[in-house]
């Protein structure tokens, strides 16, 4: 039979696709209870990952290290055309995207079978 575990509290991670895999082998070394969900959006419309992980009490700055560690920030340019330009040429605008974006819920009740 599994042990029991009081989930205390849901964090939901939005993270870059690319920093997907590095930030499940994290979890899994914290052995966070984690599921993992594509997603997509945002102000560039790119691909996400949404990680929902359960926290036990007391664990949030485990997880909360672990994401910090696995998940970075990124400069990338937009070509975005001048207003007023005679020419139609973009200009390259730098934009900063990725780390996470996370958000904590605490949970009522928590079930497995």
């Amino acid at each position: 039979m599994a042990e029991s575990i009081y989930i205390h509290s849901i964090l939901t991670a939005v993270i870059q696709d690319q920093d997907v895999d590095l930030a499940l082998r994290a979890l899994e070394q914290i052995h966070a209870p984690v599921t993992h969900l594509a997603s997509s959006g945002g102000f560039l419309g790119r691909r996400n990952a949404t990680l929902l992980i359960g926290i036990p009490d007391g664990e949030e700055g485990k997880v909360l290290k672990a994401l910090q560690s696995s998940c970075r920030q990124r400069i990338e340019y937009l070509a975005i055309p001048l207003e007023g330009s005679p020419l139609p040429m973009p200009t390259p605008v730098p934009v900063t995207v990725g780390g996470a974006t996370i958000f904590t819920l605490p949970v009522e009740r928590y079930e497995e079978f």
